[in-house]
């Protein structure tokens, strides 16, 4: 028989294997790109997963023309408004103005008394500008707190940027704007499901040793050497499982809309999480998280040949 071989479970790309301290992760904004001023990014909820009956457009497919089911991520997307605006000098922040102090920020943060216009706040020289956005989800009835984070403006220059900005602060940005950058693809950035404290062979994929074997057979044979005499950190044991960041990239939006002009709703409502009552958007396939997890909707920095060919006509979900 052939020697068994294969890789060492366990990438050190994801080390180091710890519960995150923040739900909605920074992102690398120099790496996304728009040819419109828009938001690179927006702030959205899961709902649940379902079946899809859609049309298969996809040249060249098996299914061409013909109706398929397939599984789809369901997203609540409520609007978010801007809360302060960073003004950046050599990727360091310069200065930052709060033009926001809605009633609904003093759940989350300390707001000062003094109230700034953007206006007489403006320095003369920076090399970037970038906002503080947060969510609305009371809109939504998902809960009262919103989430902030900082996201950056598409834009040929600083100027056209700053421009952006100032057309919408006070005033809700929707999901059209993130639409509008005009990428097909998205990447999708949040947190997996939580497990808790997992042993090694639920964590590392460790094979179970024989039903003989002492001292336990969900455990590594060794630890480690003798000399040095210590456990490095690459020997699989036990520790925190879930609630991760990561990054999926390249989905696939079916359809987005208001609940208004059309009702995805189930007759009950999703599972563990209840109606969708704002704007949603749908993706192929599945997304990180259970119900309610906070996801961060980035434009697709390196998207494929294979995924952009792809299209599909949405029929309706399956009741």
């Amino acid at each position: 028989m052939a020697k068994l071989s294969r890789p060492r479970k366990g990438s050190l790309q994801f080390y180091p294997r710890k519960r995150i301290d923040k739900f909605l992760p920074s992102v690398n904004w120099s790496l996304i790109n728009s040819s419109k001023p828009s938001v690179l990014g927006f702030i959205a909820y899961k709902a649940g997963m379902a079946t899809a009956l859609v049309k298969d457009m996809t040249e060249h497919s098996m299914t061409k023309n013909k109706p398929v089911y397939i599984p789809v991520t369901i997203l609540e997307v409520p609007p978010m408004k801007i809360f302060s605006v960073r003004f950046y000098k050599h990727k360091h922040v310069l200065r930052e103005v709060i033009v926001s102090h809605d009633k609904e920020l003093k759940r989350k943060l300390k707001l000062p008394k003094e109230h700034k216009t953007l206006e007489g706040n403006i320095p003369e020289q920076y090399d970037d500008v970038k906002v503080i956005v947060y969510s609305l989800p009371k809109q939504a009835e998902i809960k009262k707190t919103p989430d902030l984070i900082e996201i950056a403006v598409a834009g040929k220059n600083t100027h056209e940027k700053l421009e952006f900005i100032k057309s919408h602060i006070g005033k809700e940005i929707t999901l059209d704007s993130l639409m509008a950058s005009e990428s097909k693809l998205f990447d999708i950035r949040g947190l997996t499901k939580g497990k808790g404290l997992v042993g090694p062979v639920k964590r590392f994929g460790l094979t179970l040793k024989a039903h003989k074997s002492e001292k336990g057979r969900r455990r590594p044979g060794s630890l480690g050497p003798w000399h040095p005499p210590r456990v490095t950190y690459l020997a699989p044991m036990a520790g925190q499982m879930g609630l991760f960041t990561r990054v999926h990239y390249n989905f696939i939006p079916i359809t987005h809309g208001k609940i208004s002009e059309k009702d995805i709703n189930p007759i009950s409502g999703f599972k563990h999480y209840g109606k969708v009552n704002s704007s949603y958007i749908i993706f192929k396939g599945s997304v990180q998280g259970p119900p309610f997890r906070q996801i961060l909707l980035t434009a697709s920095f390196r998207p494929t040949k294979h995924q952009l060919k792809k299209k599909y006509e949405f029929l309706g979900l399956q009741q």
